[in-house]
C-alpha cells in the first residue's frame, strides 16, 4: 500500500461511501438532469445531518458515479464544515480508461482531497474489492447508493453488515 494520508482515521467518526457507476444511474453521465440534482440536494441533506452528528471523516473510492457526485458534494461543504476528505484510490492509474471530462473531474477531486490512500501501484484483479474492504473496515457508516441489483455495491454492503457498520442507502431508481 503507498499510503500519503497524514490523517488518522478515527472508525467512529468516519463515513466511507459507496455506490454505482453512471451506466447505473437513471441520469447516467448528465447530471445536469432533474433527476440528478435532486438527488444531489437530498445527498447533501444527508451529509450535513451525519457532519452535525459528529461524522467528520468521508473516504471515498473515486470511482465515476456515486463516488464523484459525493465528492464534489464534500467538498463543497468542507467550505463551512470541518471536514477532512480522503481518496482511497485501489490502484495508480484507474481513471486512465475513462471519459477525458470524468478523468479531468477526478484529477481536480484528486487535488482536493484532504488526504490520499493508494492501495497498490498498479491494478490487480482484486484491487477494487479491496478499496471496498478497506473503507468499510475503517468506518463506523457506510453511506451506498445501491439499486438492489447485483454488483460491487452490493458485495460492499455485505461485507459492511458482517463487520457490524450502520448503512444509509439511496436507491437511486427513486429518482426516476
Amino acid at each position: 500500500m503507498i499510503d500519503t494520508t497524514n490523517s488518522k482515521l478515527i472508525k467512529d467518526t468516519t463515513v466511507c461511501l459507496t455506490g454505482h457507476r453512471p451506466q447505473f444511474l437513471p441520469w447516467k453521465y448528465d447530471e445536469a438532469k432533474s433527476s440528478c440534482l435532486r438527488f444531489k440536494q437530498d445527498l447533501k441533506i444527508i451529509f450535513e445531518n451525519k457532519i452535525k452528528s459528529g461524522f467528520t471523516t468521508y473516504l471515498i473510492g473515486m470511482a465515476e458515479g456515486f463516488d464523484l457526485i459525493s465528492a464534489e458534494i464534500l467538498l463543497n461543504l468542507r467550505e463551512k464544515y470541518n471536514i477532512t476528505i480522503v481518496a482511497v484510490v485501489p490502484c495508480l492509474g484507474q481513471e486512465l480508461k475513462w471519459k477525458t471530462s470524468q478523468q479531468n473531474k477526478y484529477k481536480k477531486i484528486l487535488s482536493q482531497c484532504n488526504d490520499k490512500i493508494i492501495l497498490y501501484p498498479k491494478y490487480t484483479p482484486n484491487c477494487m474489492n479491496d478499496r471496498n474492504k478497506y473503507m468499510v473496515d475503517n468506518s463506523n457508516l457506510v453511506i451506498a447508493c445501491y439499486n438492489g441489483k447485483p454488483s460491487g455495491t452490493r458485495n460492499t454492503l455485505r461485507y459492511a453488515v458482517k463487520k457490524g457498520c450502520n448503512i444509509i442507502i439511496i436507491n437511486p431508481l427513486d429518482y426516476l
